[in-house]
């Protein structure tokens, strides 16, 4: 298990140095400047000299190399400077929004879970059959569905004409909530963008436990199991799910990541004030220093994803270990 880490360590750490390089690179081939929005509207009014003045004071007129080079050290010493847009420290911004994206990440990820695999594991001891295959009808019609058309019928239905919960936001406006109040706000807040994304992940979870199930349900071992005389229950618990476990363990992880990422647009929908709300703004506003920033953590949270991801199978899956 130890050399299976450490060769995945340095596979990782090519990767996160590949990606932080595409970070610093893929802002700048965008099309558009953050002149218009660093001086604002009376950009067209200004001067040469004043134009210049205002690109040296962001650092924009260095050659690129040294951009670059300054920007990894920045990223090594976590000194991620300052927005265009506002000014303030990009670390003090994204430390509001992180936790922000982080509920509703992790809230939607413990409930697909318990709900994809009991479904998907339901679905494989009842291969073949009716239900299990109207379950997989719907699991693929749910996989196919926008996140932004989901968000958007869900504020519709819910929030519009049922007024159950908020349409907008992290908190109410102008609250004096404290306490339990506050929390129960939050949570009332969090719960339209957490449905919308379990909604989006339950398919997955449930379609790897159910290929994995019915992986591990025509094994021999299985076979011998059952030839001994063990009960169904101790066949399904103690054998089929014990060994189907490992590759939804291994797809949560990677689900987490993909997730992370895509509540760009489920944040944006539900004007949320997260991460991805962030990096809208920033995108929207070409605010190099901020997505920069936002996409570091992004890789950030794909590369330890992956990487628990591959310390945890070992240890699900006994056959991978290395003595």
């Amino acid at each position: 298990m130890r050399r299976i880490g450490l060769k995945n360590l340095d596979r990782y750490l090519l990767v996160f140095v590949v990606a932080v390089s595409l970070n610093f690179l893929l802002p700048r081939l965008m099309p558009g400047n953050p002149l218009a929005l660093i001086a604002g509207v009376d950009v067209g009014l200004m001067t040469p000299d004043e134009r210049a003045e205002i690109i040296t004071a962001v650092g924009l007129d260095e050659p690129l190399l040294t951009q670059f080079i300054d920007y990894w050290k920045a990223v090594l010493t976590f000194d991620l400077g300052f927005s265009y847009k506002s000014g303030r420290p990009i670390v003090e911004m994204i430390t509001e929004r992180l936790p922000w994206t982080l509920l509703i990440t992790v809230g939607s990820l413990m409930v697909s879970a318990v709900i994809g695999i009991v479904l998907g594991g339901w679905s494989a001891w009842r291969r073949g059959k009716k239900t299990d295959l109207s379950m997989l009808t719907g699991m693929i019609s749910l996989q196919s569905l926008p996140s932004f058309w989901l968000g958007m019928l869900l504020i519709s239905v819910f929030a519009v004409q049922l007024g159950w919960f908020p349409s907008f936001g992290a908190e109410t406006p102008a609250s004096s909530y404290e306490g339990m109040a506050r929390v129960g706000d939050i949570l009332e807040h969090a719960i339209l963008p957490i449905v919308t994304l379990t909604v989006l992940s339950i398919p997955g979870v449930y379609m790897t436990m159910r290929y994995s199930m019915l992986e591990v349900l025509g094994s021999d071992f299985i076979r011998t199991a059952r030839a001994k005389g063990a009960s169904e229950r101790r066949v399904l618990f103690g054998h089929v799910a014990r060994n189907a476990i490992a590759p939804v363990v291994t797809f949560l992880a990677i689900r987490f990541a993909f997730a992370f990422g895509g509540s760009v647009i489920i944040e944006t929908v539900f004007s949320y004030p997260g991460l991805g709300r962030l990096i809208f703004e920033a995108v929207s506003g070409r605010d190099y220093p901020v997505m920069q920033a936002a996409f570091l953590v992004f890789t950030v949270a794909v590369i330890v994803a992956n990487l628990v991801a591959d310390l945890l199978y070992p240890v699900l899956d006994p056959r991978m270990r290395v003595e």
